[in-house]
């Protein structure tokens, strides 16, 4: 926990509810160990998505759906959502959610490993990305990231703080979580010191990270 729960469970106290669909979707998720947004980061992304009202969203992690579903709920009624996802048991069960809900038609999910898809996705497809997948992959999609995110579009970077663990010496971690360390301290140093983008941090959730995108001319 980066932030006192007793604030944190205050705040949470105060956030608009879920629909009972939703809210469902997301108990059983947190009971099945599937990561899914965390109440701040859904109240963030409801904000964003309400002020910045995206046309063509890109989620890079689907896991069951629930972050896209939630987004889709505060989407403008002519945008769309794609989704990535890699790891097999979750992408019928992402399906399935999303015919359920009635949004399939506003939400496509690709199968495959999100390094190898996003080349495949046309340049300055998207004016919003969500990223929520494998933390020590971040730095590594970021290039295609870029060309695919249109000048001006907003990234969502999520679960940038490892919980608390980003800020520790690499030698209090295993050797696994060093190199996740090592690949988001990269990443994040990336997104603060690139002059194509500006970038702030938050400390809601396990941290955020939001940054705008602001292509450079050549």
């Amino acid at each position: 926990m980066i932030v006192d729960e007793r604030y944190t469970d205050f705040i949470n106290s105060l956030e608009s509810v879920l629909s009972p669909e939703l809210e469902e979707l997301y108990g059983s998720s947190k009971r099945d160990n599937v990561p899914v947004i965390r109440r701040q980061t859904q109240s963030l992304l409801r904000f964003l998505m309400s002020m910045y009202q995206p046309k063509s969203i890109l989620e890079v992690g689907t896991a069951v759906g629930f972050s896209a579903l939630f987004m889709s709920g505060f989407m403008r009624s002519d945008g769309h959502i794609t989704t990535i996802e890699n790891y097999e048991k979750r992408i019928p069960q992402a399906r399935a959610n999303f015919e359920k809900f009635g949004q399939s038609e506003r939400i496509t999910l690709i199968e495959g490993d999100a390094a190898e898809v996003l080349k495949t996705l046309p340049d300055q497809a998207y004016d919003m990305i969500f990223m929520d997948a494998a933390k020590g992959q971040y730095i590594h999609f970021l290039p295609q990231v870029k060309r695919v995110l249109q000048n001006g579009g907003l990234l969502i970077s999520d679960n940038i703080l490892q919980d608390g663990q980003i800020i520790e010496s690499k030698f209090a971690l295993t050797r696994r979580n060093r190199t996740i360390h090592k690949r988001m301290r990269e990443y994040l140093r990336e997104l603060t010191h690139s002059e194509d983008f500006t970038t702030t941090i938050l400390t809601v959730g396990d941290g955020v990270a939001l940054s705008l995108y602001n292509a450079q001319q050549e």
